[in-house]
C-alpha cells in the first residue's frame, strides 16, 4: 500500500474532474469507457411532411433512403424515419441502446406505440433496446422515430426568445447501435456526486475533504480498461454514501416534474407531441423505478393525450392507481394568475377537477403553479371553495428588486381564507438532481427553524422532457448522506403532510403576491386580451340567457356541451404565455382563431336563448333588450333599423330580465332626463353636460376640466390636463414581450395634439359627443370619440388607433385633484389596495400593476374612478391615474400588437365612496353592454326580470345549469349524511328560503339581511358585513328560487345554478359548505 501523501485540493479536484470529463482524455478515462462496440444501422430511411400526422397514416407514407447527416426542415415540419436495425450476435448478455442525436424532438416508435423521447437538449439520446439481450431475443426489428422540426425550446433565430427562424433546417447527426456498459454509469453517478459534495460543502468542512479523497482513492483502484477493478472503486463509494446523517437532518421529498409549458415558442399541436415524448419517458422510469413518483398538471394536457395517444393515457391511468403518476394543480392549464376573472378561474378548477376525477378517480388537493406571473390575493379563496388547501410555485423567486421573505408559509387571501404554500427553495421547477442544487434547497431555505422538509421538483421542464434516469439514481444515492440534507422520492401528498405537521411556527403573508418582474405582460398583444374579455362576457351572457330559456320553455334544450367546450377554449387561451402575450405569432394567430370560434358560437347561441324566451309571446316582430346584469338599468342604446341605419333610444331593463324594444315612434322620451348639452367655444373647446357630470375639452382633445354638477367638484387636477396621451421608450434588459421597466419612467414624451382637431359629433339631446385626431408619430396615429350620455355618470373615450412602433408604451394620463396614499384596483371578485408613494422598494416595484374594470383614487367625500373594457395595465402615482394602452416588443413575436386597434375607457367622478357611487356597477355595465337580440317571431310585449336583489353591496356573479342532463354524480366530497352529493366548487352558507314558489316574494328583509328574489321567490343571506374594512371582504352568498318543478340540487335538465357575491359592493365569492354548485 502506497505512503500517504499530502494533497493539493485544486489538483486533487481537477483530477477527479478529468477521470470523468466527456470533453478530455475521453481516450483514456471512465466517461470514454460508458460505451462499447458500435454498429452501424441496417437501413435508414426518411419521409417530410409539413402536417403532423398520426402512426398509422405515417408508416403508410413512401420512405426513401436516408444517411446521418443529411438535412430536413424547415421549421415546424416533421420527418419520420424508419431505422431497421440488426443487433450483432457478439452482443448476447450485453445491454444494448439505440444512439440518436438529433437538434429536433424526437418520439420513438415501437410496435405501434410511442416508447419514449429523444431530445438531445433534454439528455436523452439513447433508447434502450434491451438491458440484456438473450439467446431467444430477436435480432432484428424496426423502429420508426418522428422528428419534429423545432428544438426543445422553439426555434428561435439566433436567441431563445426571438421569433422562429421559419427556414431552419435539421439534420441527425448520430443513428446507431452501441453496448451500454451500466457499471461504468454508476461509478460516473457516484463520482459526479462526490466532486459536487467536496465543491458544495467547500474546503473548510471535513466531510468535504472525506468525499474528494474518496473519489480521488476511487481514481487510484479504478482502471478504465479493466472492468474487474470496478468493484473496489464502487465499495469505496458505498461506504461513505452509507455514512448517515442525523435525525435533525432538513429532509428533501423529491418529486419528478416536467413543467410544459401548453403554448409558448411553440404552437399548441407541438405541445401534444411534447406531452407524449415527455410522458413515455416518464413511463419508462415509474417501469424501472417503483419509488419514483411523477407530478403532472393541466387536464388539458392530459385529456390531448388521451385524444391522440389512448395507449399512453392507459399507461399514466395505470400507474395513477399505483400512485407513482400523480395528477396535481386541479386546473385546465396553468393559468396566469392575474388577468383571468374570478369566473374564469373558477371555471378552470371546474373543468381540470372535473377531468381528474373522471379519468383518474380523485380531486387534486393542491394548486400547482409554478410558472406564471404573479398570484392574485383572491386566489386564496377560490382554491378553498374549490376543496384546495396547498399551494405550490417558485416564480417570485425571479422578482427583481425585493426577495421574497418565505418558502414555507401561510397564504391570506382577501376574504381570510388561507392555504399552506410552498416555495421549493432550490427555486427552480427544474432541478438535475446534482449536489450544488440539494445543498441550495436546504441553505437557501428561509424558514428554518419553522420547518424541515422541502420540495425538489426533478426534471427538464418548459419544453418538456422532464427526469432522466440518470437524475433518479442521484436522487436514489443521496438518500441519507452524511453532511447532505435527507433525499426522498417523495409525493405532492407526502411534501404537504410533512409541512402541515410542522405548520405551527409558520408565519402568513396576506394580499396578492406581486412578481416585481413581466409587468409587460398586462398590455402585451392587446387583441388577445380584448379578445379575453369580451368571451368571458359572451359566455357569461350566453349561459344566463340558456338558464332562463330553460326556466321559461320545457322545449328548450340547454347547451351544455357547447358550453363546456366553448369555456375550455377560452381557458385553454388564458395560460400563462397566451393571455399575456408572450408567445410567438404563430400562437397568437391561434389563440385570435379560439375568440372568433368563441364570439361566432356564442352569438348563434345567444340567438337561441332568445328565440326560445320569445316563444309564445303576443307582440310584433322586433328586438328583445336584454340586461344580463343584476340591477335594472336604463340606458341610451343604439338600435338597427331596416337599411342598416340605427337610431338612439333610451331604454329602461329590468334586472337579469328583458324588455320590449320602443317603437320607432317613441325613440324620444316624453319627459327625458336632463338631456345632454354641446357647446362648442369660439377656441375650439367643447362642453358636455348632462346635468350629473360637466367635460370640458380643449382644443387638442385633452380634458381640462371634469365637474361633479351637483357638488360642483373639479375632478381634473389645477394646471393639469386629463386625457393626456403619453409616449414611453420601452427597451427592457432581455425579456421583450414581458418586462416593462421602471427606468421606462424617465423616457415620459406627451403626445401634444393639434389645436383645431376637435369636433362635436352628437350635438345633444339623448347623447352628445366630440372626436378628434392624434398624430401619434410619424407612423401612428389615434382617433377618439368622447360620449356623454343622457343619465350616465361617467364620460366614455371610445379610441381607435392605427399603431406600427417599435420599442415604444402607450398610456393616457388623468391627473386627478385628489390625495390620497393608496388607490383602489379590482380583482376578480374584489379589489385590494395598492400604495401611490414610493416609500420603500416593495411600493417602488409596483410601478406597474395590473386590475380588472375600474381602478379609483378617492379621498375622504370624493374619487375620481377609471373605467375600461379590455385594459389591465395600470398605476397611480402620486395623483396621476394612468391606464397602459399599448406596446410594441419584438421578441418573441416581432409583430406583435401591430395594427388596429379599439377600446373604450370612462372616467367617473363621485362622491363618497366608490361603493356608495355605484363604481362597480358601472364598470359592469361598461363591460356588459345591453343586447338587442333580433326576435325570430313576436317579441314580448311587457318587460320581464328574471331575478332581482334587495342590496346593492351584492352583485349575482353567474347563472347556469348545474350539471348537464344525464351527467354522472362523483361521490366527492361526501355528504354529511353518508350519501353522495354534488362534486363542487363552490358553495354558500345556510339560505332560509323566505317564500314558495309562486309565493308572494319577501320583499322588506331585516336590517343587514339581503334577500334574493326571482321567479316568484326569494331566498335570504345573513347579515352582510357591511362595515368591514376592505382587508377583510365578506363572503356571505346565496342562490335563487326557481319555478315550481326546477329545483337547485337535482342535476337534471330542468337544474338551473346561480350564486351571489355580496358585500358593501366588494365582489367576492361564496364560502365553502354544502350546496351543489355547478
Amino acid at each position: 500500500m502506497a505512503a500517504p501523501a499530502l494533497k493539493h485540493w485544486r489538483a486533487t479536484l481537477e483530477r477527479v474532474e478529468k477521470f470523468v470529463s466527456p470533453r478530455y482524455f475521453a481516450d483514456c478515462n471512465l466517461r470514454g469507457r460508458l460505451l462499447g462496440d458500435t454498429c452501424p444501422l441496417a437501413a435508414l430511411s426518411s419521409f417530410l411532411t409539413p402536417d403532423r400526422l398520426p402512426y398509422p397514416e405515417a408508416v403508410r407514407q413512401h420512405f426513401r433512403p436516408a444517411q446521418v447527416g443529411d438535412s430536413f426542415g424547415p421549421t415546424w415540419w416533421t420527418c419520420w424515419f424508419r431505422v431497421e436495425l440488426t443487433i450483432p450476435e457478439a452482443w448476447v448478455g450485453q445491454e444494448v441502446h439505440l444512439l440518436w442525436e438529433s437538434d429536433g424532438e424526437g418520439l420513438v416508435w415501437r410496435d405501434g406505440q410511442p416508447v419514449q423521447g429523444l431530445t438531445k437538449e433534454g439528455e436523452k439520446t439513447s433508447y434502450v433496446l434491451t438491458d440484456k439481450l438473450e439467446e431467444g431475443d430477436p435480432r432484428s426489428l424496426t423502429l420508426y422515430v418522428e422528428v419534429a422540426c423545432n428544438g426543445l425550446l422553439g426555434a428561435g433565430k439566433e436567441s431563445m426568445i426571438a421569433a422562429p427562424d421559419p427556414e431552419k433546417k435539421f439534420q441527425v447527426s448520430r443513428a446507431e447501435l452501441a453496448v451500454f456498459y451500466r457499471d461504468v454509469h454508476s461509478l460516473l453517478v457516484d463520482l459526479e456526486l462526490l466532486l459536487g459534495i467536496a465543491k458544495g460543502l467547500g474546503e473548510d468542512n471535513q466531510r468535504s475533504f472525506q468525499a474528494l479523497y474518496t473519489a480521488n482513492q476511487m481514481v487510484n483502484v479504478c482502471d478504465p480498461a479493466q472492468p474487474e477493478t470496478f468493484p473496489v472503486a464502487q465499495a469505496l463509494a458505498s461506504q461513505f454514501f452509507g455514512q448517515r446523517g442525523g435525525e435533525s437532518q432538513h429532509t428533501i421529498h423529491a418529486v419528478g416534474h416536467c413543467h410544459i409549458d401548453t403554448a409558448w415558442l411553440w404552437p399548441f399541436k407541438e405541445t401534444v407531441r411534447k406531452c407524449a415524448r415527455s410522458w413515455t419517458t416518464a413511463v419508462q422510469l415509474m417501469e424501472q423505478n417503483p419509488d419514483f413518483v411523477f407530478a403532472c398538471s393541466q387536464a388539458q394536457q392530459l385529456e390531448w393525450v388521451k385524444s391522440h395517444y389512448p395507449g399512453l393515457h392507459a399507461r399514466l391511468q395505470e400507474f395513477a392507481c399505483r400512485g407513482q403518476f400523480v395528477p396535481v394543480g386541479g386546473t385546465w392549464v396553468e393559468m396566469d394568475g392575474n388577468l383571468p376573472s374570478g369566473e374564469a378561474m373558477v371555471r378552470q378548477f371546474l373543468q381540470g377537477q372535473n377531468f381528474f376525477l373522471q379519468e383518474f378517480g380523485k380531486m387534486c388537493s393542491e394548486f400547482w403553479l409554478p410558472d406564471t406571473f404573479g398570484y392574485s390575493a383572491q386566489l386564496p379563496q377560490i382554491m378553498r371553495g374549490c376543496g384546495i388547501t396547498r399551494f405550490l410555485s417558485q416564480k417570485l423567486s425571479w422578482s427583481l428588486v425585493n426577495s421574497f421573505p418565505h418558502h414555507t408559509f401561510f397564504w391570506e387571501g382577501l376574504d381570510g381564507s388561507r392555504v399552506l404554500a410552498h416555495f421549493p427553495p432550490g427555486d427552480s421547477y427544474g432541478m438535475q438532481g446534482n449536489v450544488e442544487e440539494v445543498l441550495k434547497t436546504m441553505v437557501k431555505n428561509r424558514d428554518k427553524g419553522r420547518t424541515n422538509h422541502s420540495a425538489f421538483l426533478f426534471g427538464f421542464g418548459d419544453g418538456g422532457g422532464g427526469p432522466t434516469q440518470t437524475m433518479v439514481d442521484r436522487m436514489k444515492r443521496l438518500h441519507n448522506t452524511d453532511g447532505l440534507p435527507r433525499v426522498q422520492l417523495s409525493s405532492p401528498g407526502r411534501l404537504f403532510s410533512a409541512l402541515e405537521g410542522d405548520s405551527g411556527q409558520l408565519c402568513t403573508w396576506v394580499g396578492e403576491l406581486f412578481l416585481e418582474l413581466h409587468q409587460g405582460t398586462y398590455t402585451t398583444h392587446a387583441q388577445i386580451k380584448k379578445g379575453n374579455r369580451e368571451c368571458e362576457r359572451i359566455l357569461h351572457d350566453v349561459e344566463l340567457l340558456s338558464s332562463l330559456a330553460l326556466a321559461r320553455s320545457a322545449q328548450f334544450l340547454y347547451p351544455a356541451a357547447q358550453l363546456r367546450d366553448l369555456w375550455r377554449l377560452l381557458l385553454l387561451n388564458q395560460f400563462h404565455d397566451v393571455v399575456t402575450g408572450s408567445c410567438i405569432q404563430l400562437v397568437a394567430e391561434e389563440a385570435m382563431c379560439h375568440y372568433e370560434d368563441i364570439r361566432s358560437r356564442g352569438n348563434m347561441l345567444l340567438s337561441a336563448a332568445a328565440a326560445a324566451l320569445c316563444m309564445g309571446e303576443p307582440g310584433p316582430e322586433g328586438l328583445l333588450i336584454v340586461n344580463t346584469l343584476p340591477w335594472e338599468r336604463t340606458e341610451v342604446l343604439a338600435l338597427p333599423r331596416s337599411g342598416g341605419a340605427h337610431s338612439l333610444a333610451l331604454v329602461t331593463v329590468p334586472s337579469m330580465g328583458y324588455a320590449p324594444a320602443p317603437a320607432p315612434t317613441s325613440l324620444q322620451p316624453v319627459q327625458p332626463q336632463q338631456p345632454v348639452f354641446v357647446v362648442q367655444e369660439t377656441d375650439g373647446s367643447v362642453t358636455l353636460d348632462n346635468g350629473i357630470i360637466r367635460v370640458r375639452l380643449d382644443p387638442t382633445g385633452c380634458l381640462t376640466s371634469l365637474v361633479l354638477v351637483a357638488s360642483g367638484r373639479e375632478a381634473i387636477a389645477e394646471g393639469a390636463v386629463g386625457n393626456q396621451f403619453v409616449l414611453f421608450d420601452d427597451v427592457p434588459l432581455y425579456w421583450d414581450a414581458w418586462d416593462v421597466m421602471d427606468y421606462h419612467l424617465e423616457t415620459r414624451k406627451p403626445v401634444l395634439g393639434q389645436a383645431g382637431t376637435l369636433a362635436v359629433g352628437a350635438e345633444g339631446g339623448m347623447r352628445g359627443s366630440a372626436w378628434f385626431l392624434l398624430q401619434i408619430s410619424p407612423n401612428s396615429r389615434l382617433s377618439q370619440e368622447v360620449v356623454l350620455d343622457v343619465g350616465c355618470p361617467y364620460v366614455r373615450f371610445h379610441t381607435e388607433v392605427h399603431w406600427h412602433e417599435a420599442h415604444k408604451f402607450l398610456k393616457v394620463e388623468f391627473p386627478a385633484r385628489v390625495r390620497s396614499p393608496q388607490a383602489t384596483y379590482e380583482v376578480q371578485f374584489g379589489h385590494l389596495q395598492r400604495p401611490t408613494h414610493h416609500n420603500t422598494s416593495w411600493d417602488w416595484a409596483r410601478f406597474e400593476v395590473w386590475a380588472h374594470r375600474w381602478m379609483d383614487l378617492s379621498e375622504h367625500g370624493f374619487g375620481l374612478a377609471l373605467l375600461n373594457d379590455c385594459k389591465y395595465g395600470a398605476s397611480v402615482r402620486g395623483s396621476v391615474l394612468s391606464l397602459s394602452l399599448l406596446r410594441a416588443p419584438k421578441a418573441p413575436d416581432a409583430s406583435a400588437d401591430m395594427g388596429r386597434h379599439e377600446f373604450t375607457y370612462a372616467l367617473m367622478p363621485h362622491k363618497g365612496s366608490l361603493q356608495d357611487a355605484g363604481v362597480i356597477r358601472a364598470a359592469y355595465s361598461l363591460n356588459f353592454p345591453l343586447l338587442a337580440l333580433p326576435a325570430p317571431g313576436p317579441a314580448p310585449a311587457a318587460a320581464w326580470s328574471a331575478f332581482s336583489l334587495s342590496s346593492p353591496a351584492v352583485v349575482l356573479e353567474a347563472v347556469k345549469q348545474l350539471r348537464p342532463p344525464g351527467a354522472a354524480r362523483p361521490c366527492w366530497p361526501p355528504a354529511p349524511s353518508g350519501r353522495p352529493s354534488e362534486a363542487h366548487l363552490f358553495s354558500l352558507p345556510s339560505a332560509v328560503p323566505a317564500a314558495g314558489a309562486g309565493a308572494r316574494p319577501h320583499r322588506d328583509p331585516a336590517p343587514g339581511v339581503v334577500s334574493v328574489e326571482g321567479f316568484g321567490g326569494s331566498w335570504l343571506l345573513p347579515p352582510l358585513l357591511n362595515n368591514k374594512p376592505m382587508t377583510q371582504e365578506p363572503r356571505h352568498s346565496s342562490a335563487c328560487a326557481l319555478p315550481q318543478g326546477l329545483s337547485w340540487g337535482a342535476g337534471g335538465q330542468g337544474t338551473i345554478g346561480a350564486y351571489a357575491c355580496a358585500g358593501s359592493g366588494l365582489q367576492t365569492p361564496p364560502t365553502p359548505r354544502d350546496w351543489g354548485y355547478r
